[in-house]
């Protein structure tokens, strides 16, 4: 399934939608109209945290929609709804994992700086924004804002010193963010938290594919454009470390708990790798894609 958190006429809602993304289903109107009471809960965290209660009722809130011969009452077209981020909110910081492909690395330095341990930083919640939102070109602060295409995993229960083994069971999906990156306040403090923290400098979305939908997640196609132009193209088979590392050295010692997101590094090709560097400018339009989740879409300001 495909969840998305959207809103339509000032209300926001849990949906699900198809591979295309042309429509969307309003669970949240369905749930409220076929029970007595509520049962699905407001956010898509509170949804994750059910489970597989959650798959199951979505499920068959699907179908009785499908079923519903007033079914226009739930289905949306998708232009006439507004996308949000899947979680709008987070209630932790976005884990992030650095230097995750070699190719990326060496663009950005040397053999030397290629890890031998995850590199983790994270960005703030307020830095979170939707497909199709604007992202803030931050001229006041920055003159080096840049782009990074990368899968997100949304872990789906509880849990702490996860093995490699075991890590997967902890996934509830996969989704796209845009680490958004002022490179110049990177260098400026060396440490990544304010250069890749800045307001809406994780766009995220559109939909999270539940894991059932995606067989591997080292293995997905991913490509960024920029005005239409190919500038990132690589395989997450190139990840340094693996989904299942990623999540399995996060968790020791630290509780990851449902709807923590961790974004799992970019490949070759952002802007500031170019030469001369290529950053991002008012009006740029950032299209990422990601074998079997979609596109995230985003335009910087003008």
């Amino acid at each position: 399934m495909r969840f998305v958190t959207a809103e339509k006429d000032n209300r926001t809602f849990i949906g699900v939608t198809n591979e295309q993304l042309s429509y969307v289903l309003d669970l949240t109107l369905a749930d409220k109209t076929k029970h007595q009471t509520a049962q699905l809960p407001a956010t898509m965290i509170e949804c994750i945290e059910l489970g597989e209660q959650f798959l199951s009722l979505a499920s068959s809130l699907e179908q009785w929609i499908i079923e519903n011969p007033d079914q226009n009452k739930f289905k949306y077209q998708i232009d006439d709804i507004k996308l949000l981020a899947p979680i709008p909110r987070p209630t932790k910081n976005v884990f992030c994992i650095g230097k995750n492909y070699k190719d990326h690395v060496l663009e950005m330095g040397s053999e030397a700086d290629l890890p031998s341990d995850p590199i983790v930083f994270t960005k703030p919640p307020t830095a979170v924004i939707g497909n199709e939102d604007i992202i803030l070109n931050h001229k006041q602060v920055t003159d080096e804002l840049d782009y990074e295409g990368e899968l997100a995993v949304i872990i789906g229960k509880k849990g702490t010193n996860i093995t490699k083994k075991q890590a997967l069971d902890y996934v509830f999906g996969y989704t796209i963010i845009n680490d958004i990156t002022a490179r110049d306040l990177q260098k400026k403090h060396k440490q990544f938290f304010i250069g890749k923290s800045l307001d809406s400098s994780c766009p995220m979305g559109p939909v999270i594919v539940h894991k059932t939908e995606i067989n591997n997640p080292n293995h997905l196609n991913l490509q960024t454009k920029v005005n239409g132009e190919i500038r990132q193209k690589a395989n997450t088979e190139l990840f340094i470390f693996d989904v299942e590392t990623i999540i399995s050295i996060i968790s020791k010692g630290h509780t990851l708990e449902p709807g923590d997101i961790i974004a799992t590094g970019t490949p070759a090709g952002v802007g500031k790798g170019f030469k001369p560097p290529r950053l991002l400018q008012p009006g740029d339009q950032i299209e990422i894609w990601v074998e079997g989740i979609g596109v995230l879409r985003n335009t910087v300001e003008h």
